[in-house]
């Protein structure tokens, strides 16, 4: 591709804007991409506590970049935690949108331990629990708490990465995605 690629991520946190910039680098390396963080409103709560508010807060960050900014795409990830059959987890809901398509994935789950969803449901975020538990500083903006508990075998980045990879099924083959 000779003309530049324009994103636009729903977020200001640099884990997010790279994971965006590694997913379509991935599918045009020889692209010449531009890529912007950011602030887009969730419009659910900071640290959502269920799959439903996770996935509405990207789909709204979404659309909010979508109504704001001229790009070649956007893209939004909201990380979530809900209590599962199995015990609690925290996963994100990730979407890309060009200007008539959207696409909408999901990341792996990763097990928290109860005490951490305990915190949770008092208001607390993720990431604060975790610097506390780990005595860490801004982890959200770095591994996350998937590099904390999978002694760094696995990041924030790399599971956004994963996620949004897949999650580009849909703009890739356009005609299999038809109603």
């Amino acid at each position: 591709m000779n003309n530049p690629i324009n994103i636009i991520v729903g977020s200001t946190n640099p884990v997010k804007i790279s994971a965006a910039q590694s997913t379509i680098a991935a599918f045009y390396p020889d692209a010449n991409i531009h890529c912007k963080g950011i602030h887009a409103p969730s419009r659910v709560a900071d640290q959502p506590m269920t799959a439903k508010d996770t996935k509405l807060g990207a789909i709204n960050r979404v659309k909010y970049c979508q109504a704001h900014h001229c790009a070649d795409f956007y893209f939004a990830m909201e990380g979530g935690v809900d209590l599962f059959e199995h015990g609690p987890a925290t996963f994100a809901y990730l979407v890309i949108a060009t200007q008539d398509t959207l696409s909408i994935g999901r990341s792996a789950s990763l097990p928290l331990p109860f005490k951490v969803y305990q915190a949770l449901q008092q208001g607390e975020e993720l990431g604060h629990v975790m610097d506390r538990l780990f005595n860490t500083h801004n982890i959200k903006q770095q591994g996350g708490a998937i590099g904390l508990l999978t002694q760094g075998q696995a990041t924030r980045e790399s599971t956004y990465t994963q996620g949004l990879i897949l999650a580009m099924a849909p703009l890739l083959n356009p005609e299999l995605f038809k109603d």
